[in-house]
């Protein structure tokens, strides 16, 4: 792939839409689309001769001097762009046959079809974003919630290089100061100075671990809160999704085990997002299938970030109700006494395995009390939890096993100056650190590795 051409793709299109975009950079995107950009009558616009950030009007024809459509078209001239290369946004009207055939006849003009993801790589590759921004510019086009896409703008606007070169700023300037005086002890002097290198080592070492500890606030921003939805049968687990769901989604009858699989839904809760998991009913039986989804129960309360326990509470408390509870028992979450609709056998009465739980009184039936478990959900997880701020929130698992290598090194730096071992050793920590960090925004990163990164791109971004 040679990123000297110049490459064209459909940044924005859609089936119903009325206006498509298809943008073109490189060095032959101005001169490329004037070949194809004219007046009614067919006189060329020349494109090389416009100022940047401007607006042209005009008509896309096809090699048999034959209109494909009326357009407008956008020209952003390098530096000033995306990419920072010369740019073009034509805005055509929506509709794949369009956007199809213009791309066509700009393959004609030393331009060829982008890689997805390539603009955003160019911009990365041109220096005028750095790694964790470009990585950023996904998390945003997938933001499913408020709060994951608060984030990705924060993380697009430089918060994480801000944060990550503050770092680095601090390790180089160590690092400098002991090759210097190592390599002119005459004039510069260690004594003392090592105190200060410990000193910025456990002080940049409670930095990076409060990053590495807000990866999981991170996660649930970026990917929604597993919640997993449990109890014995004829619960009204099914109900209850279809009431927080406002939508009946799942089956819901009379019959014990008529779930015999999980059901995941989506529902936004606030600024955030429940990834919902509706489980079988945890009981004793012989049915080969039902036990299979009693494991699965079981497997996503492990592996939910919380999990709401359905009880019953028009009849008292019975094994299966003490086995779900006891399951779910190191996992944060609420415990809800369903049916209170009918005759509450258990409303005041102390639930066992419920400690750190809100039990709540509720109805999946008449609705009663989801407005509450909403409020609560949302001060849970936004405002105790989440601070809705300017916190930086790794959210990415590349970043974060950079920070676990750059943490590691700054504890063997931390041992080898207790150990008490020559100063040159220490810059050999340091080093490994800065790059581990230089890893998170692309300082020290290898092209295959950049590759990996951008090949899950939407294709025009």
């Amino acid at each position: 792939m040679n990123y000297k051409d110049t490459i064209a793709a459909i940044a924005s299109s859609s089936k119903n839409g009325s206006i498509s975009v298809i943008r073109v950079s490189g060095p032959q995107a101005l001169f490329g689309v004037s070949q194809i950009f004219r007046k009614k009558n067919g006189e060329i616009i020349d494109l090389t001769a416009k100022e940047s950030h401007t607006i042209h009007y005009g008509y896309i024809f096809d090699g048999k001097e034959e209109i494909i459509d009326q357009v407008i078209v956008l020209v952003m001239k390098a530096p000033r762009s995306y990419t920072t290369e010369d740019v073009v946004e034509i805005q055509c009207h929506g509709g794949s046959l369009i956007c199809q055939l213009i791309l066509e006849e700009l393959l004609h003009h030393e331009i060829r079809i982008a890689e997805p993801g390539e603009f955003t790589k160019r911009a990365f590759l041109n220096g005028r974003i750095d790694l964790s921004q470009a990585e950023s510019v996904m998390d945003l086009i997938q933001a499913d919630s408020q709060l994951a896409l608060h984030n990705s703008l924060n993380q697009l606007r430089g918060n994480v290089r801000e944060k990550i070169e503050e770092l680095r700023q601090v390790i180089l300037t160590d690092i400098a100061f002991v090759e210097a005086a190592l390599d002119d002890p005459e004039h510069l002097s260690l004594d003392g100075y090592v105190d200060q290198i410990q000193n910025h080592g456990q002080e940049l070492l409670e930095k990076i671990n409060h990053l590495i500890h807000n990866f999981e606030n991170g996660k649930i921003i970026k990917e929604g809160i597993q919640t997993a939805i449990v109890g014995k049968p004829n619960v009204g687990k099914s109900s209850f999704l279809n009431c927080i769901l406002r939508e009946d989604r799942a089956i819901v009858t009379d019959i014990a085990g008529t779930t015999r699989d999980t059901l995941e839904e989506e529902v936004r809760i606030g600024s955030t997002l429940l990834r919902l998991i509706d489980t079988a009913g945890i009981r004793s039986t012989a049915d080969q299938i039902e036990q299979i989804g009693i494991e699965k129960a079981k497997e996503s309360i492990e592996k939910s970030d919380f999990v709401i326990c359905i009880l019953d509470s028009s009849k008292d408390l019975e094994k299966e109700d003490l086995e779900v509870l006891e399951e779910a028992s190191q996992k944060p979450g609420v415990i809800l006494l369903n049916k209170i609709d009918l005759d509450s056998r258990l409303e005041g009465q102390e639930i066992p395995f419920s400690q750190g739980k809100k039990i709540m009184s509720f109805s999946a039936l008449e609705g009663h009390g989801l407005s509450e478990l909403e409020d609560y959900l949302n001060q849970l997880f936004i405002q105790d939890k989440i601070d809705y701020n300017d916190e930086i929130y790794i959210t990415n698992m590349r970043q974060k096993e950079a920070l676990y290598s750059a943490r590691d090194s700054l504890l063997q730096l931390l041992e080898t100056i207790q150990a008490g071992m020559p100063e040159d050793l220490f810059t050999i920590d340091m080093q490994n650190a800065y790059e581990s960090l230089g890893l998170i925004i692309g300082q020290t990163i290898e092209d295959d590795i950049v590759d990996k990164i951008f090949k899950d791109f939407c294709m025009g971004k």
